[in-house]
């Protein structure tokens, strides 16, 4: 049985899972992942996939993948925190993976979530949202959410300016 961290009214949040391989490399490999971690080869898209199943193994936590209350099996993309060694802070952050499932509602939806299980299971207050400037459709999602940029922050490696969720 698998087991969700969180819940919301039309989403169930779970680790990722070896099924989900072929939803992320689609996402990975398109023109939509190419403003958050998208690349143009299988290896290294299996490489970033990997990464996330170990970040989930080592720190406890990853970012969580989102699935449909009606559709548990299908992955839709992920929503949570994410902090590797070389960053400043953690992340919450989300990827919607099917270009079917945008403009739904289900990243906003999802981050709520995930940011009430963060605070909840770690005691986060304080979370930090790295985006990439020319990533505008996420840069409205992050407002709509509350969230406001902190040119101040610590910035992680790429130098992506930090957004920081309502505390």
């Amino acid at each position: 049985m698998t087991a969700y961290i969180a819940k919301s009214e039309r989403l169930l949040l779970r680790p990722i899972e070896a099924k989900d391989w072929e939803v992320f490399c689609r996402y990975s490999l398109s023109e939509r992942a190419k403003l958050s971690m998208g690349t143009d080869n299988v290896g290294d898209a299996w490489n970033n996939f990997c990464s996330l199943v170990g970040h989930q193994h080592l720190r406890g936590f990853a970012p969580q993948v989102i699935v449909l209350r009606h559709e548990e099996d299908q992955a839709i993309g992920v929503a949570g925190p994410h902090f590797p060694p070389d960053w400043p802070e953690p992340e919450l952050g989300w990827q919607i993976w099917d270009g079917a499932c945008e403009g739904k509602g289900y990243a906003s939806e999802a981050v709520i979530a995930a940011r009430a299980w963060a605070r909840a299971t770690f005691g986060w207050r304080r979370m930090a949202l790295y985006i990439k400037p020319d990533n505008t459709r996420s840069i409205r999602l992050a407002e709509r959410l509350g969230c406001t940029r902190d040119d101040a922050a610590p910035r992680r490696p790429d130098g992506s300016p930090v957004w920081r969720h309502p505390e």
